[in-house]
């Protein structure tokens, strides 16, 4: 067997819901909706709609917001038996996330072992919250993706990897057709099982270590 090498979503997957959206319901101006439904259908990118999106959001509610994300973020069960599971078996777990540093972090903070977290990063110096890039779009990618999951599987791919992708949404699609084998529920599923993409549904984190033993041969 390959060496398994984990690439796991955060909003929707980590937590039980997405964050941005909880975020923009209780802060967002008039608009956002409207953004978020062109990122969905896809006439906008995730990078455009992202941007678009925190832009209605003053500066001013950054500990707010962070307070609010951290109160209300439920984590899904087995989230630290899963990392605890797969640090036992030597698996590395990358966060892979289209969500933003400055709540994702204090969120994820009181968990562990990850190997390694990539997300988009933000700057408070203007009036209205601006997102930044860091993990951008490689050459091989043309969808604009603001924090592009299949262009970090490349740079920190290793040749004999595994690679097990968990999602749930649109920012998880090019992530799971790079992927050898898929975790997936709600929106991701149902692209899974129109594709043909192997991959398992799952509702919890022990769900997902059912799943690694069977799909990697560990002994658990």
């Amino acid at each position: 067997m390959r060496q398994p090498v984990i690439f796991c979503d955060f909003d929707g997957t980590v937590t039980e819901k997405d964050n941005i959206i909880a975020i923009m319901k209780e802060f967002g101006s008039d608009g956002w909706d409207e953004i978020k439904e062109a990122v969905l259908d896809r006439s906008i990118s995730i990078r455009e709609g992202v941007g678009k999106m925190f832009s209605l959001l003053p500066v001013s509610k950054k500990e707010e917001i962070i307070q609010f994300a951290v109160q209300n973020a439920r984590i899904r069960p087995g989230f630290q038996e899963f990392l605890d599971f797969a640090r036992e078996e030597g698996i590395p777990v990358y966060i892979v996330s289209g969500g933003i540093d400055f709540f994702l972090e204090p969120i994820i903070e009181p968990f562990g072992p990850i190997t390694g977290i990539y997300c988009n990063g933000s700057d408070f110096t203007g009036e209205t919250i601006k997102i930044e890039w860091p993990n951008s779009c490689d050459d091989q990618c043309s969808n604009d993706c603001g924090c592009c999951k299949p262009s970090i599987m490349r740079r920190i791919d290793q040749r004999d990897a595994y690679k097990i992708v968990i999602g749930d949404s649109v920012t998880d699609l090019e992530a799971a057709k790079q992927a050898d084998f898929v975790l997936a529920r709600d929106y991701l599923k149902d692209k899974c099982e129109e594709w043909a993409i192997a991959h398992r549904p799952f509702e919890t984190f022990y769900d997902c270590i059912e799943a690694l033993k069977t799909e990697t041969g560990v002994r658990g």
